[in-house]
């Protein structure tokens, strides 16, 4: 009787040490992942509606990646006012001119090549109640390793188009919006 007390002792001893080992080598590997591959974010507030909501979560990456129009991706703006990172997409890339018609909302994007196209923006949000317009000039052409961001959310974005944010550098862009995770109900791809 003592025996089997013994060694069902050291079974749960076991078995509680298998669990611990587990759950520290799961720890360890989800620390790497985030560190090395993809990290979490956060969406704070709504520039990115109706893609993306107040609150939720996303999984990104840099990892081989090179911003190009349409990508949504986060970013942190050095000595900014605003520090937190942000979510916003990518409209146009370096050496690209940007012109914004802030009547249609017309958004007409042209190539380093001279070649013109008005962006069929099906993501965007328009607001009746308030307007957005912006601190530049258009045409406004991008500069070297810069990038030309909005919020889906057009008239309630603080983005590229208001100087406190700006052109982004890429040196600023901590990764592509992979998918979001939380809430459970919306995980998947974004685009």
């Amino acid at each position: 009787m003592a025996q089997k007390k013994a060694e069902t002792k050291n079974s749960c001893a076991a078995d509680i040490f298998e669990w611990i080992e587990m759950i520290v080598l799961s720890a360890a590997l989800i620390l790497l992942i985030f560190t090395f591959v993809a990290r979490p974010a956060r969406v704070d507030g709504a520039s990115m509606e109706n893609t993306l909501h107040n609150g939720e979560m996303l999984l990104i990456s840099d990892i081989g990646f090179e911003p190009k129009y349409g990508d949504i991706i986060v970013f942190q703006k050095v000595n900014s006012i605003h520090p937190q990172p942000i979510v916003k997409r990518v409209i146009a890339t370096e050496g690209q001119t940007i012109d914004i018609d802030f009547d249609t909302w017309t958004v007409t994007v042209t190539d380093t090549d001279g070649t013109s196209r008005v962006l069929d923006e099906d993501y965007r949000k328009l607001a009746t109640d308030q307007r957005v317009l912006s601190d530049y000039d258009y045409p406004l052409t991008v500069g070297e390793g810069q990038l030309f961001v909005m919020g889906d959310n057009r008239n309630h974005s603080l983005d590229s188009r208001d100087n406190r944010i700006g052109l982004v550098d890429k040196h600023e862009v901590i990764g592509k919006v992979l998918f979001r995770f939380f809430p459970l109900n919306k995980l998947g791809g974004v685009s």
